[in-house]
């Protein structure tokens, strides 16, 4: 589970901001928390705020860093680190990332900054029985192991360039358990959806495929909504190189340039009361978002993963993202999964889907510079109040982005 994320210096994020899914004092829907030692731990969070507020860029952050952790092993000499400064910070100001996570009921804090397109320094925690004990911690080239790793790192250390954090490293070139452990959770525990960017859609037939308890469910979705979908029939095949090449429109000398590798077959067909719809040649664009989203969330759900998307109602209707951020809320499964979203739908600020805690906002200060806070901090909040129309109203600041609900309103009282 994710516990906190800090980054300072990355796009419109010039100084450090701060997001937290540790639950404040309020006791409003206490049983959608899970209890992590003293702590108890939010399962969804949502940030609003208007375009160019830093929503994007918070999100931005979180996905670069899971990326670099993940990727970096492979830079080569010479490859610089991209790095996304805010524009009023000179050249030696780094850009900083942390955050703190627990895996496998352990509890992490890691971190790394970005200096010149090369790593300044980079630190990885854990807190076995609730004691802060060294990993290790790098400034430059220079890596100093904790008193229980020493020895044990030094493949690792041999290996490490200027853009390349030690901890992917280290997870390549060790055995050391922890250190897996933290390198898993940005690798595999962290989705973050990008609707430009991922397509879910072979994913989806797969997990179809493989598991029925998944069609099942995403049947159950599809008729909740009203769509009329009575079925899903989809279907898998291995398709071998010799086959797929010569369905390849290209001269034979071509072919011979492409690598062979094999493949597969999908087909996934709607079925309703007096015919079947293809997904992909005939289905609406509604159901066929459905299809890339639904499933993946089913298997976030089922295994506990946390899933971070940039304006989610761009990929489904409002109506399902509520259903959705329930499901979230109220998975009472042993794995843990967390959702992490922005919108502009103010129709989701409600106080039977979030608490306070769990409605955070961007804003740009004077310096152009993104300021992200939590409605807690705002004074004056009552439990009871309508979230919505605060918003709405600038209350909270962070202007929004009026939705259909603020225009329908405004016409009923021109219209008296």
């Amino acid at each position: 589970m994710l516990l906190e994320f800090k980054c300072s210096n990355h796009r419109s994020i010039k100084e450090e901001v701060t997001f937290s899914l540790i639950a404040g004092s309020d006791h409003t829907s206490e049983e959608r928390l899970k209890e992590f030692g003293n702590s108890r731990v939010l399962r969804s969070a949502i940030i609003y705020g208007a375009n160019g507020s830093g929503k994007s860029n918070f999100i931005s952050a979180l996905a670069f860093m899971c990326g670099l952790v993940s990727s970096s092993i492979n830079y080569q000499p010479g490859q610089e680190i991209v790095q996304f400064p805010h524009k009023l910070c000179t050249a030696e100001t780094p850009s900083e990332y942390k955050i703190q996570f627990v895996k496998n009921d352990v509890r992490y804090a890691y971190g790394f900054s970005v200096k010149r397109n090369l790593i300044e320094d980079e630190y990885l925690y854990y807190f076995p029985k609730g004691r802060q004990v060294k990993i290790f911690e790098r400034s430059g080239m220079d890596v100093k192991p904790g008193d229980r790793y020493k020895g044990m790192l030094d493949i690792s250390i041999s290996i490490l360039k200027g853009n390349r954090l030690f901890l992917s490293c280290a997870a390549n070139y060790s055995n050391i358990k922890e250190i897996e452990e933290a390198f898993m959770f940005f690798a595999a525990d962290i989705v973050v959806y990008n609707p430009e960017i991922n397509n879910w859609t072979e994913y989806s037939i797969e997990l179809m495929h493989k598991d029925d308890t998944i069609k099942k469910a995403f049947v159950d979705i599809l008729q909740a909504l009203g769509t009329g979908a009575k079925d899903v029939k989809v279907k898998l095949e291995k398709v071998n190189w010799t086959d797929i090449s010569k369905e390849l429109p290209l001269p034979d000398a071509v072919k011979s340039l492409i690598e062979p590798q094999d493949g597969n077959h999908i087909e996934a067909k709607v079925v309703y009361d007096q015919f079947e719809v293809d997904l992909m040649a005939e289905e609406s664009a509604g159901v066929k978002r459905l299809f890339q989203m639904i499933c993946p969330i089913i298997d976030i759900l089922n295994n506990g993963k946390i899933l971070i998307c940039d304006e989610l109602e761009s990929s489904l209707h409002e109506s399902v993202i509520s259903q959705i951020v329930q499901l979230f809320q109220n998975y009472q499964k042993e794995k843990f999964a967390q959702l992490i979203f922005s919108t502009h739908d103010t129709s989701l600020l409600d106080t039977d889907l979030f608490r306070r805690d769990q409605v955070w906002f961007t804003q740009l200060n004077e310096e152009r510079a993104t300021d992200l806070y939590s409605l807690v901090e705002i004074r004056n909040v009552r439990k009871s109040e309508n979230l919505e129309k605060g918003y709405i109203s600038g209350k909270y600041g962070a202007i929004p982005m009026l939705n259909k609900r603020f225009f329908q309103e405004l016409e009923a009282v021109i219209l008296g």
